[in-house]
């Protein structure tokens, strides 16, 4: 008997992925079929892509990467264009459009430029083994873009890409972006007017089997705090007060107090700069300070971020911060302010769930198991945010999965540019049809 059951079980290995296979109705299979025979010169492409440096503000790089993609995309009947990014101080951005029949709208999502300038060390690539890549951006995400162009060939040899209404964005500064935001996003954000669905095709969290159904937003504040300069000896006098410094303290102090508990909230004083005299940089990176021991500092300045998971908890913290700013120490004033641009947060929607639904059991089908959510708070902020309120559904981290990146460490795995793929394309072939 315990023979038996050892070939049952040994049966059921060797069939079970044929069987989810079975699943795929005759499309399906000739998408699988196709994004297996592209696969190699797929690696090829993403090989060179990878080789090409792309730091965002090496512009003449990024426009070589978008016109990489932009020859592949055109032979797929796509209509392209390499935006001018001159108004907001950037490359510009690789916009491809493809209409079909009258339905539903799709959104890809992609950006053509890296961390890695033209002076950092990591400007090539390397094999750690047969199946993962060291290199810079590929998993953040030349991959992605790569698997956006496997899955249009799959479709388009499958037969179904000539019905289908697809927009893909590669934008040029999402590392780093431009300004104004709102002008360098534009394409972004009326590609997402016109769309139905998001898919971004970022990384998220380096693993597989999830994706990225909310992200949290990121945006900067800025805490100036002033009070009484006078000889130290005069500090917590009803004329003096306590200067500066301590109320900054306080400050930051009651954030911590207030706000630190909140689920997927985080706020975080990136540099402090205070004393009797302050000097900033003009880029918004620090300074100097000058002050004595004895005299009680007059001025401070700190700079820092915010992320929060949905607009409305980024609005609460905000009114949180901004009455702990006003309660002020004796002989000190304080105010915070807000930057207007950033990223949005992606928030969790019920179209958002729907879209993990149907990914999931895509992935199943195909034999390569069940797809989770990504914690927010392990995934930063992304182009896609810029989707929110527009598009009924949207998710990310669709693309390569790797490790370490931003870091001269980052690697891809390159084994799962195919398994990408088809699940990308099967995905939007269904929507499609929706």
């Amino acid at each position: 008997m315990k023979y038996v059951m050892h070939a049952v079980v040994f049966l059921f290995l060797i069939i079970s992925p044929f069987s989810s296979i079975a699943q795929l109705d005759r499309k399906e299979k000739k998408i699988v079929k196709s994004v297996d025979k592209h696969e190699a010169e797929s690696l090829e492409l993403l090989t060179k892509a990878v080789n090409i440096n792309s730091g965002t503000m090496n512009f003449e790089g990024v426009k070589q990467v978008g016109k990489l993609f932009q020859a592949e995309l055109d032979n797929l009947g796509f209509e392209t264009q390499l935006t001018d990014g001159d108004a907001y101080g950037r490359a510009g951005h690789l916009v491809a459009t493809h209409m079909g029949k009258p339905g539903l709208k799709l959104l890809l999502i992609g950006h053509l430029d890296t961390v890695f300038e033209t002076d950092s060390p990591f400007q090539s690539s390397t094999m750690v083994n047969d199946t993962v890549m060291k290199a810079p951006g590929v998993a953040d995400m030349k991959g992605g873009d790569v698997i956006i162009i496997l899955a249009m060939k799959a479709l388009k040899e499958a037969g179904v890409l000539k019905d289908m209404s697809v927009k893909i964005v590669m934008t040029g500064d999402e590392e780093k972006s431009g300004d104004p935001i709102d002008l360098s996003k534009k394409e972004l954000t009326d590609a997402a007017r016109w769309a139905d669905v998001a898919l971004g095709f970022e990384n998220g969290d380096g693993n597989p089997e999830t994706i990225v159904v909310a992200r949290r937003g990121s945006s900067s504040w800025k805490l100036e705090v002033t009070g009484n300069a006078a000889h130290s000896s005069q500090i917590f006098s009803d004329k003096v007060g306590v200067g500066a410094i301590y109320e900054t303290s306080r400050i930051l102090n009651q954030f911590y107090d207030e706000l630190a508990s909140e689920e997927n909230l985080t706020f975080n004083p990136g540099f402090i700069v205070g004393g009797t005299s302050l000097d900033l940089q003009q880029d918004g990176t620090g300074g100097a300070a000058l002050g004595k021991t004895n005299v009680v500092a007059q001025s401070t300045i700190v700079r820092g971020d915010i992320r929060a998971v949905s607009p409305e908890q980024l609005e609460q913290a905000k009114q949180t911060m901004t009455r702990i700013v006003s309660e002020n120490y004796p002989g000190t004033k304080a105010s915070i302010s807000f930057d207007k641009g950033g990223y949005p947060p992606l928030a969790k929607t019920n179209g958002n769930l729907e879209l993990l639904k149907y990914y999931d059991e895509i992935s199943q089908q195909l034999g390569y198991g069940k797809v989770y959510p990504v914690d927010p708070r392990n995934a930063g902020a992304a182009d896609i945010s810029f989707t929110a309120g527009h598009v009924k559904m949207a998710v990310d981290g669709l693309g390569l999965s790797g490790a370490d990146d931003h870091t001269v460490n980052e690697t891809g795995n390159i084994n799962k540019l195919g398994v990408q793929a088809k699940r990308a394309a099967i995905l939007m072939y269904r929507l499609s049809r929706l």
